[in-house]
């Protein structure tokens, strides 16, 4: 089962890199307000990129690595590997993490 590790950008501008196997789903908890504790005080504007993973280890190694950078270089990171989808969604893949 893959694993996707995604990025979403805040309200304050800042942005939350999480992981999750249902990334529509996660995407909804946040914006409703029952993800976790940052995105309930800074709820989500957008999908900045997902980035899928073989499995939940590999997307935890890649969370980690993410969350090591700059807001300037996840944006990046997101740009790079991004493919512009239908509506304000971003998408990425990310074939070995």
């Amino acid at each position: 089962m893959n694993w996707f590790v995604y990025l979403l950008e805040c309200r304050n501008g800042s942005i939350y890199t999480g992981i999750c196997i249902n990334v529509a789903a996660r995407y909804a908890q946040h914006a409703s307000g029952k993800g976790a504790r940052y995105t309930r005080a800074y709820p989500p504007l957008r999908l900045l990129a997902t980035i899928t993973c073989a499995d939940r280890s590999a997307a935890s190694r890649m969370e980690y690595r993410i969350k090591q950078l700059s807001a300037q270089a996840k944006r990046a990171l997101a740009e790079k590997y991004a493919q512009i989808a239908t509506g304000a969604a971003i998408s990425a893949t990310y074939d070995r993490c």
